[in-house]
């Protein structure tokens, strides 16, 4: 076996799952689960109608490099929606399509880090627990950013020390980030990008919920663009990961792609090569429909910031929180521990919340996500208005 499975942790969701045990929550209120990034707005009909049309390509083998004409579609978004024109992305060389960005996040350190140098791979703290898992399994040692209130959810890259830097084989961004919605802004990732050619590490940029933010005329910078902002045109060291289960409520699909550096992306082809994850072609169809298509972004966005305004006043007051830049969670303060409140909450009011020491980890005696909770507003509008109305009360009972 494998000797660096033992350093895997639970799943967040199994240590939810657990939590939960034994608890009988009233019978008279229906479930609402706020708990699961799992986008439920209606996936669009064009991307449905896209991928039944296409059933016949069930008898077809994919490639893993894709379609053609799926790569001309991404390189094409990307272009237009990071403003890359003088840049623009090479469909041959820089784009990868991935079965949906979790696997591709995973698969990336494998290909990426050098085991026979002492390496490690720096993340946000929270995070994403595929990162920290990733890291592991690639034999790296995971180093972890914590992303505090008061340097608005974003790690304090300046604090890090130089020998960190010169150990770092790769570095996981989120940005918008997963859980606090923070966005990393247009100066810091463009110290980031300088920061990856001094001292040789690649720089792989989780961006999957860069299409849902509050502000319409406020589209989150992505590292692609930071990069050709500061003459890196090549995209050295910089790869992007994106997906259509957020932009387009499509987490089924299974659908996304990495982009950047086209030396790395070689590399990593072959890695997927061996490793058998080509797209279906039927869900390759359905993703050129989606990636050509704005209009039902702009109606999801719409939608989330209804969810957020209406949400924010039912709580009203009642717990320590603000609206984030972007993305569909609240990362909110609870007035006792998390595991506490949470573990009250589904007992007392058959809500469940994500605590947010789930998703984090202790490092020097603190842990950012102790005394918070992940709220993803996913469900119906109504549920979600329910789901506040509840907390709300819960808070009051304790």
């Amino acid at each position: 076996m494998n000797s660096d499975l033992v350093h895997l942790q639970p799943y967040p969701f199994e240590r939810l799952a657990t939590l939960k045990r034994g608890l009988l929550p009233p019978a008279d209120k229906a479930h609402i689960a706020l708990s699961i990034g799992e986008p439920k707005h209606p996936t669009p009909a064009l991307i449905r109608q896209a991928l039944a049309d296409r059933l016949d390509k069930l008898s077809v083998y994919p490639t893993t490099r894709g379609l053609v004409e799926l790569r001309e579609a991404i390189a094409t978004w990307l272009t237009r929606r990071y403003g890359l024109d003088r840049t623009p992305i090479d469909a041959e060389t820089q784009v990868l399509p991935v079965n949906g960005t979790r696997e591709a996040l995973f698969a990336f350190a494998q290909a990426i880090v050098d085991r026979g140098s002492s390496p490690l791979v720096l993340m946000p703290n929270p995070f994403y627990q595929i990162y920290e898992g990733a890291a592991w399994l690639a034999g790296a040692e995971p180093h972890y950013l914590p992303c505090r209130a008061e340097n608005g959810y974003i790690p304090d890259f300046a604090a890090v020390a130089e020998a960190t830097w010169k150990r770092c084989q790769l570095l996981y961004l989120c940005s918008p980030g997963n859980p606090t919605g923070a966005v990393v802004d247009r100066a810091t990732l463009e110290q980031l990008v300088l920061l990856a050619q001094r001292h040789d590490f690649v720089i792989a940029s989780d961006e999957c919920y860069a299409e849902i933010y509050l502000d319409e005329s406020r589209p989150p910078t992505g590292l692609l663009e930071a990069a050709a902002a500061v003459g890196i045109d090549d995209f050295s060291r910089c790869v992007v990961f994106h997906s259509l289960s957020k932009r387009s409520n499509a987490p089924g699909l299974r659908s996304g792609f990495v982009a950047g550096d086209a030396q790395i992306l070689a590399r990593f082809l072959t890695y997927r090569t061996y490793h058998g994850c080509a797209m279906p072609l039927q869900h390759q169809y359905a993703s050129i429909a989606a990636w050509n298509d704005e209009q039902h972004v702009i109606i999801n966005r719409r939608l989330y910031r209804e969810k957020f305004a209406a949400v924010l006043d039912a709580l009203g007051g009642s717990l320590d929180v603000t609206a984030p830049a972007a993305g569909f969670y609240l990362w909110p303060k609870t007035p006792i521990p998390d595991t506490d409140f949470a573990r009250g909450l589904f007992a007392h009011q058959h809500v469940t919340v994500l605590p947010g020491s789930f998703l984090s980890r202790a490092i020097g005696g603190h842990d950012p996500g102790s005394g918070r909770m992940r709220l993803a507003l996913v469900a119906t509008l109504d549920e979600c208005v329910e789901g506040a109305h509840r907390i709300r009360d819960h808070v009051e009972s304790i």
